[in-house]
């Protein structure tokens, strides 16, 4: 499994609901590499996402703590057990978790990759990313050149887990 996110320096990844920045280049590699594939995320995440549905072109999987929560052309599962329960149907390399803060709280250990932008600024945040560097697993290993959008810069930074969890149902 792998993790995707646009990061602050701080760590911040939204504020009341909304990403902190957007960068059109991040939201191209996003849609590059979640394209085709399995994007788990929050119902707060729908909610932010065009016109609140689904993403085309990707299984939505989505974990909502209401029973009577309902998307069309989405999966929707009501708790950790059941999204593990789902996920192990798809191939591992395949899914992205793609947000909010909870859903990446919940589900980093049990990712491989961390994909990331990193913004060189601290925005005001509410809603933020598990610090990879202070976990003991999570290394970088691949980092590209600063980019700059207007006068935004940025990133990209993989991280990998040497010892993500398996899931074990």
């Amino acid at each position: 499994m792998n993790l995707i996110a646009a990061v602050d320096s701080n760590w911040g990844i939204g504020l009341r609901g909304s990403l902190l920045v957007r960068i059109p280049a991040d939201m191209k590699n996003f849609r590059n590499r979640t394209m085709g594939n399995v994007i788990v995320l929050g119902r707060k995440t729908l909610e932010g996402f065009p016109n609140g549905q689904p993403l085309q072109g990707r299984t939505n999987i989505i974990l909502s703590h209401n029973p009577n929560f309902e998307v069309r052309n989405g999966i929707v599962v009501h708790s950790k057990e059941e999204l593990l329960k789902t996920l192990a149907d798809y191939d591992d390399d395949s899914i992205y978790i793609v947000g909010g803060g909870k859903i990446y709280e919940m589900m980093y250990p049990y990712c491989k990759n961390a994909y990331l932008t990193m913004i060189d600024y601290r925005y005001e945040a509410d809603t933020f990313f598990p610090n990879l560097d202070k976990l003991d697993n999570w290394s970088v290993t691949e980092e590209s050149d600063e980019e700059t959008c207007f006068s935004i810069e940025y990133r990209y930074v993989t991280y990998t887990n040497s010892d993500p969890l398996k899931i074990d149902l």
